[in-house]
């Protein structure tokens, strides 16, 4: 009796199984391919940096200023603008610093070279800290004999044992 309920639970799991296998299979055939709209959004808004995240492009930041500007994408392509007029737009509008790959130029100096120039600073200070440290390490200089006599009285040591 075990075996024939266990075989009935099995054939029914896997025929459930086997259907929600297939509606999901049909449901993604389902889904619409993407635009060539939404193409051209999602390849602007890959080079176009999140102004609240500031660590991510708008295409992959959920901050509702980064849902703003892909709308304003969308509508500058409706307007028939191209992408470099849209990227211009959106750099005149915000600055250099909307772009994920900023120019360089005098006013991005400091976001190319900023994180170089302060790990160097960083690495001076260090040597420096350390090789003043390294001249200030007293010497190695053998104990007097007041100080020898000083610390077997302190261990409680007796000549001999000192020796």
């Amino acid at each position: 009796m075990r075996n024939l309920l266990a075989v009935v639970v099995i054939t029914l799991c896997s025929g459930v199984c086997s259907a929600v296998y297939s509606l999901g299979a049909h449901a993604a055939d389902a889904l619409p391919a993407e635009s060539a709209l939404d193409k051209r959004v999602t390849a602007l808004s890959q080079d176009l940096r999140c102004l609240v995240c500031q660590n991510q492009t708008i295409a992959d930041s959920q901050a509702p200023l980064a849902i703003d500007l892909k709308n304003q994408i969308r509508e500058k392509i409706g307007q028939g603008m191209s992408n470099d007029q849209i990227i211009d737009y959106m750099v005149q509008r915000y600055g250099d610093f909307v772009l994920y790959r900023p120019p360089v130029k005098a006013a991005t100096l400091a976001l190319w070279f900023g994180p170089a120039a302060l790990l160097v600073f960083g690495l001076v200070v260090l040597f420096r800290y350390l090789a003043r440290r390294r001249r200030e390490q007293p010497t190695d200089a053998p104990l007097t004999d007041a100080e020898h006599k000083r610390a077997q009285t302190l261990l409680g040591m007796t000549d001999k044992e000192s020796k």
